[in-house]
């Protein structure tokens, strides 16, 4: 028995990563898995259907039901098959887990029109898509007087909620999903379904050579391990969740934190003259907490001062 018996569930970019990881554990709790991975490199280029093939394997092998699928989460009607897919295959659609994602990093002002839409694209759009065909579904379900059971767990990133220089295409996406993860919560919990993003720090052929690659600390693959990742997002698919919404998790290794979002800090009063408004914004900015860093804690780094004017 495990805390997903079943339960179907629908894991994006699946074939590598922290998305096998996703996959394995949740088969390994129970659930029926549609093994979702377009087989492309890191940047996006290519396709191969190996290792989505590999991973359905490795769950068929523990004794579980897993099947392959090739689609694009970035084209809406190739992401409404991938849902149908699962309805079809096990007979439902319970569980989403949007985790497909590439890199395309470059500062600014090197980055491409391609770079910044690719990007956009596979991440925003395809967090949306298969979230939006599964969520006709509950709906439709709810409204017949169905019970539903729904989970969508997304993922954002460090990099989209604190900031890191050269990835202003992906944290803007990953900042999107935050947010969409967030407003989804509210508009899907009166048919029981929850919404939950993740930003987590893993070691992954994506995040390998940004930390260091075969010069990192000994230690730290395993430190970081993908699977840590896939320890919370198999827990919030499960019942025990069910009063969990709206969240982001900060996941590093064994370490979990929620993210807080923005708020309201300091107020002051605008003057009516914009030559007088220098004292207004010292003032807000010396009571106002610093931009977070990657690490999540107050940023003092160069372009984050606590500075008068």
């Amino acid at each position: 028995m495990g805390i997903l018996d079943g339960k179907v569930a629908l894991v994006t970019g699946a074939g590598r990563g922290i998305g096998r990881e996703h996959a394995l554990m949740m088969a390994s709790e129970g659930a029926k898995v549609v093994v979702n991975d377009l087989g492309g490199d890191a940047a996006g280029g290519g396709a191969d259907a190996t290792p989505a093939q590999d991973v359905v394997a490795e769950i068929e092998a523990m004794g579980g039901e897993a099947v392959v699928n090739g689609g694009n989460v970035a084209v809406f009607d190739e992401a409404n098959a991938m849902v149908q897919q699962a309805i079809d295959t096990f007979g439902d659609i319970n569980i989403i887990v949007n985790n497909a994602g590439i890199l395309r990093d470059r500062m600014l002002f090197s980055m491409s029109e391609d770079d910044w839409d690719a990007v956009i694209a596979v991440h925003l759009k395809g967090t949306f898509a298969p979230s939006n065909h599964a969520a006709k579904y509950w709906r439709e379900r709810a409204k017949a007087g169905e019970d539903v059971y729904g989970r969508i767990i997304n993922t954002a990133s460090p990099s989209g909620i604190y900031g890191n220089v050269g990835q202003t295409n992906y944290g803007a996406a990953k900042a999107g999903i935050a947010a969409f993860s967030l407003i989804a919560a509210q508009e899907l919990a009166k048919y029981g379904v929850t919404v939950n993003c993740l930003a987590p720090t893993a070691w992954s052929r994506m995040t390998a050579d940004l930390m260091g690659g075969d010069n990192a600390p000994d230690g730290l693959a395993e430190a970081i391990s993908p699977r840590w990742i896939a320890v919370i997002t198999t827990w919030l698919a499960s019942p025990e969740a069910q009063n969990v919404t709206g969240r982001c998790f900060d996941i590093r290794g064994e370490n979990l934190g929620i993210a807080e979002g923005w708020h309201l800090g300091p107020v002051a009063k605008q003057t009516d003259d914009p030559a007088d408004m220098g004292p207004v914004i010292a003032e807000l900015m010396s009571k106002a907490r610093l931009n977070a860093s990657m690490a999540g804690t107050d940023h003092e780094g160069p372009g984050f001062p606590r500075q008068s004017i």
